[in-house]
């Protein structure tokens, strides 16, 4: 399956002001991707840049500001370079001197706590010549083996793409089927896809487009129908489709339409389940039932986009959960992976995008610091089909044992 950028491996670089970070990404890069200086602080900004890196394919490198920044502008530059650490599959962290602060210190060790593996480079080794007990400070510091390279004349550098192949980890970047495995040669998916206010104008929206080439991927027959037309079609065709999945707005709609006896899903639950949060989203869901006056609910939107009327996390979700619950309750919404307004103890669910446009290590460390202090977790699709009393038959096609006796969670 090809993958978009949301499934390439992040590899963030880190360091101090003037350590070569810029440099070292033009060297692994092999072109003038970010600007290099010496004057510190040149880099300002998370920049991303997308490379093929031999034998490991499409990777996204990402050139961070800073960490010994100052000012208070210096103190924003931090605070970004601090979001990127939950977006990297790897760190790779650039000294040039023999002197680790506490600020370096905790930032690794935060690495560490949300297993981000780091690869500890020292740089201008032209003029840095590290002693044998600094490496092994390093090496402990990190778990991984340390390097020394030169970003400017290349030494190293080659060594260091092999370091950074043999530590990620090996399913990061890997092409990982949507519903590949629920579907045989031949078999037939009909995708129920309203074309609403909120539908991109010329186009299908990204987990659309996604599952249609996974069905391509797995030698299945897609099959698209808006959901007026989905009854009738459902009618006329023969053979029956071997699953239907649906647009989560029209989960209702489509529950009643598709027979009993073909499995149904929706996009986001497909989403769900590649993403691997599936399991706390299992049991998240049903606290929904459980919310009271003054709860608050955090909807988090993976990607930014023009709010409509009829806007699924801001509008229609809240407007459901109080209806089902009856319930006064409070929501807040964060798009992208902004900073949370509030401390995540304040909320009593999170309820969770799709996340298509970002990696399941994204998705993950988004939702970590709600799943490590209790806090249930749900997402989109899982939390529609409950609140409609379809959740069972939403998620069945991933809980259930196939033909083949396998499970899928």
């Amino acid at each position: 399956m090809a993958l978009g950028k949301e499934n390439r491996p992040h590899i963030g670089i880190f360091g101090k002001r003037n350590n070569g970070k810029s440099s070292l990404i033009n060297a692994l890069t092999g072109q003038q991707t970010a600007i290099v200086s010496d004057v510190a602080g040149t880099t300002t900004d998370p920049v991303k840049k997308s490379i093929e890196i031999k034998g490991l394919g499409p990777t996204i490198l990402i050139d961070t500001a800073g960490i010994d920044d100052i000012g208070e502008l210096g103190k924003k530059r931090i605070e970004k370079t601090m979001g990127i650490i939950s977006q990297c599959d790897l760190a790779i962290f650039v000294f040039t001197t023999e002197v680790i602060d506490q600020q370096e210190s905790d930032i690794i060790n935060e690495m560490r706590d949300q297993e981000i593996p780091i690869i500890p480079v020292c740089n201008k080794s032209d003029i840095f010549s590290p002693t044998a007990g600094f490496i092994q400070r390093l090496e402990a510091l990190t778990g991984n083996r340390a390097l020394l390279i030169n970003s400017l004349s290349g030494s190293g550098i080659e060594q260091l793409t092999e370091l950074i192949k043999d530590t990620l980890p090996p399913d990061i970047g890997k092409p990982t089927t949507l519903i590949g495995d629920l579907i045989n040669q031949g078999d037939s998916v009909l995708l129920i896809t309203p074309i609403d206010n909120e539908a991109p104008e010329g186009r299908l929206i990204l987990p659309q487009v996604q599952v249609i080439r996974d069905i391509l991927d797995n030698d299945g027959i897609a099959l698209i129908c808006k959901e007026r037309e989905a009854d009738e079609y459902l009618r006329k065709l023969s053979p029956k489709p071997a699953l239907v999945v649906t647009d989560s707005q029209v989960f209702l709609k489509a529950d009643a339409i598709v027979p009993k006896e073909i499995p149904l899903t929706s996009f986001s639950i497909v989403l769900a389940r590649q993403k691997g949060e599936f399991a706390n989203y299992l049991a998240g869901t049903p606290v929904i039932s459980e919310l009271k006056d003054g709860d608050r609910v955090l909807m988090l939107e993976s990607c930014t986009h023009q709010v409509s009327c009829d806007d699924i996390g801001r509008v229609k979700l809240p407007r459901w959960m109080s209806q089902f619950t009856g319930k006064k309750l409070e929501f807040d919404v964060v798009s992208g992976l902004d900073k949370l307004s509030r401390p995540i103890h304040d909320y009593a669910l999170i309820v969770q995008c799709g996340g298509c446009v970002i990696t399941a290590r994204q998705l993950s460390g988004r939702l970590r610091p709600a799943i490590k202090a209790g806090i249930p977790v749900t997402n989109y699709g899982m939390a529609i089909a409950y609140m409609h009393g379809i959740f069972t038959r939403a998620v069945a096609p991933f809980t259930k044992k196939t033909t083949s006796g396998s499970h899928y969670i």
